[in-house]
């Protein structure tokens, strides 16, 4: 849905994100009645079509109505096709691979080939989740909540072909400086399921647990004067910008204190929440040209929270370990690392900017990845581009007989699977004392800061 939505009016746009916000609320008690009415689906064949996926239909019909209203009654134009996106379709368990799902009538494979791996296969699941027994309709989907990770989510590092590219060749003009901005791990504990982004004024707007650094007041009802005042866990005091991300966590039986909360254990989000041993926050230039100050306020997200259905048009997601991050990048499936290797997840933001923008109605046009050759298109800018390294103890994952045990994963909303490629990343840009302007000068002057 908010892929469609890329010409929202200003004035509609808080309203069209709440409606968004309640679709996904919709899936996720579809995803809980599917598991509480299993005696009523044997009994009846017919029971998920008419108890579950109609009303389902019903209830998003209307809300595709509201925000139709919501658009138009601004001036906007919505999009004509809205109505067709209110089905939705179920599958058996039997029929449900830990690396396929339906996607608009055709089957997305779950993954593309990467290093020579392709993911797929099936696991069965059923472990216990907040006491009570997930299994039926999502057990194939393997996981300590039975919606995942499966096996085939993960590969050992050392069995993947080389697969990352040679950077673009640098031109006389490029900008070759970094910015470091040290803003800790989030040891401090600093987590909602909020999306101040996506979902503005929508509690558990994420349906999943975010780590925040830098900027210390960040959640729903947050607002650009309410960063202005937040704090931050950064030590430059100027760098007052939210990095946040989803949690990982290892599933090996253990919950943590969201286990029976929105947005963790209700909504398939279990075990134990892993801090990062580090987190790397960095700034770097473009290949081909200078670069010019991201604006105050600017919002950018990364990858794609939604590929399990939505494919992998957006995904932005590296999975790597160390020892291993200039050979293999995963996107599709967690590394196994081997003894005494840790597991890394990086994220290179977009660094082409319209000019214009700090946002867009579906997060995305007012920012742009640069081309092959390091180029902004279509009169973009380049801006710094964010990048971010986090790295994590992890005691290796092990498969054995097609499942695989002690698994770990990122938070994830249930439909997901908690699959590898839904991997993303969010950022908020907010400075003072011209601390957008020193990350900038400093780039383009070649200089390494922090």
């Amino acid at each position: 849905m908010g892929q469609k939505l890329t010409n929202v009016p200003n004035q509609a746009r808080g309203e069209v994100a709440g409606e968004l916000s309640n679709l996904d609320r919709q899936i996720t008690d579809a995803y809980q009645r599917l598991a509480t009415t299993r005696d009523a689906q044997a009994r009846d064949t017919s029971f998920v079509q008419n108890s579950i996926l109609q009303p389902l239909q019903d209830r998003r019909k209307a809300i595709l109505d509201r925000i139709r209203l919501e658009i138009t009654r601004v001036g906007g134009t919505a999009p004509g096709d809205l109505n067709t996106l209110a089905t939705c379709t179920a599958q058996n368990a039997n029929q449900t691979t830990g690396g396929q799902q339906q996607n608009g009538g055709q089957q997305q494979q779950g993954g593309q080939q990467q290093g020579g791996q392709q993911q797929g296969g099936q696991q069965q699941g059923g472990q216990q989740q907040g006491g009570q027994q997930q299994g039926g309709q999502q057990q194939n989907n393997g996981g300590q909540a039975g919606n995942g990770p499966a096996a085939a989510d993960f590969v050992d590092i050392t069995k993947v072909q080389a697969n990352v590219r040679a950077k673009p060749r640098r031109s006389g003009n490029a900008s070759t400086g970094t910015f470091t901005t040290r803003c800790g791990v989030n040891a401090n504990k600093n987590h909602n399921t909020d999306n101040v982004i996506v979902a503005p004024g929508v509690t558990n707007g994420a349906h999943h647990l975010h780590d925040y650094v830098g900027n210390q007041k960040v959640n729903a009802f947050s607002s650009n004067n309410t960063f202005l005042q937040g704090g931050t866990s950064c030590q430059n005091r100027n760098d007052l910008s939210s990095y946040y991300w989803p949690v990982v966590r290892i599933q090996d039986g253990s919950q943590d204190f969201d286990q029976n909360a929105d947005g963790g254990g209700k909504e398939g989000n279990v075990g134990k929440i892993l801090v990062p041993a580090q987190a790397q926050i960095k700034y770097v230039g473009s290949p081909t040209s200078k670069v010019v100050a991201m604006p105050q306020f600017l919002r950018i997200i990364t990858g794609d929270a939604k590929t399990t259905t939505n494919g992998l048009a957006n995904a932005n997601a590296h999975w790597s370990c160390t020892g291993f991050e200039n050979k293999v990048q995963l996107t599709t499936q967690y590394p196994i690392c081997p003894q005494g290797s840790k597991v890394v997840r990086t994220f290179a933001f977009q660094s082409c900017w319209d000019g214009q923008n700090v946002d867009s109605a579906n997060h995305r046009t007012h920012v742009a990845f640069a081309d092959a050759n390091g180029n902004c298109q279509n009169g973009f800018k380049a801006i710094p581009q964010l990048t971010m390294r986090l790295v994590y103890n992890i005691t290796p994952p092990t498969v054995q007989n097609g499942q695989v045990k002690n698994a770990y994963a990122v938070d994830g909303f249930p439909e997901q699977l908690h699959k590898a490629a839904t991997d993303h990343d969010d950022f908020i840009s907010v400075t003072t004392g011209g601390l957008a302007n020193k990350i900038a000068n400093c780039v383009n002057r070649g200089q390494n800061c922090a």
